[in-house]
């Protein structure tokens, strides 16, 4: 599947629904969502994306997710079933994050936290510091665990799987990833 610039273009401004079940034990946070999400309606869908093949390595899914053509039925079960979500700060999709102000970031930060509240996830993964800095007021966060958690759940900020986030790989997304999933219950300590 591609798209043409033009037809990525369309999806300016479209939203993508939250990814949420009953038991949703670990909460992804990205950004916002991207023109491929948009136009697949799936959460770090564009195919430089790192986000499925890291979860993969770290064995939070059981099977690949071919996140360039979108989510099948069955993948989005698999992934709930698992206690797995995905929401966005911001819901309104660019062609890059850059695009967001930081009152749509802040804005957005208080509607995660309603739907926080509302799931009651074990843990919140939030991916990409910069991001969490600006929409939480906590200029000085560190990657890793927060230490006053997230509306009663425990919260990590990882490293966002963008491919043009050129510092992270696959393994070392994995290994944050897997640190948030450990946490929530997701999967065992040892492997």
């Amino acid at each position: 599947m591609g798209f043409t610039r033009t037809e990525l273009e369309s999806y300016i401004g479209a939203t993508v629904p939250d990814l949420v079940g009953p038991n949703t034990r670990l909460l992804f946070v990205g950004i916002n969502p991207g023109l491929w999400t948009a136009a697949t309606q799936t959460h770090f869908a564009h195919p430089g994306n790192r986000y499925y093949p890291a979860l993969f390595e770290a064995g939070i899914i059981e099977h690949q997710i071919d996140r360039g053509v979108g989510m099948s039925d069955d993948d989005r079960r698999h992934f709930l079933v698992r206690g797995l979500g995905i929401s966005n700060i911001a819901h309104r999709a660019t062609a890059k994050a850059s695009e967001l102000t930081a009152i749509e970031l802040r804005e957005g930060g208080e509607q995660l936290r309603a739907l926080v509240r509302n799931v009651e996830p074990a843990v919140v993964a939030v991916a990409g510091i910069t991001a969490y800095r600006v929409a939480f007021r906590q200029p000085k966060a560190v990657m890793g665990e927060q230490p006053d958690g997230f509306e009663g759940s425990r919260l990590w900020v990882v490293p966002n799987p963008s491919g043009l986030n050129a510092h992270e790989t696959t393994s070392s997304l994995a290994a944050a990833y897997r640190a948030a999933a450990v946490a929530a219950g997701i999967i065992p300590t040892e492997r």
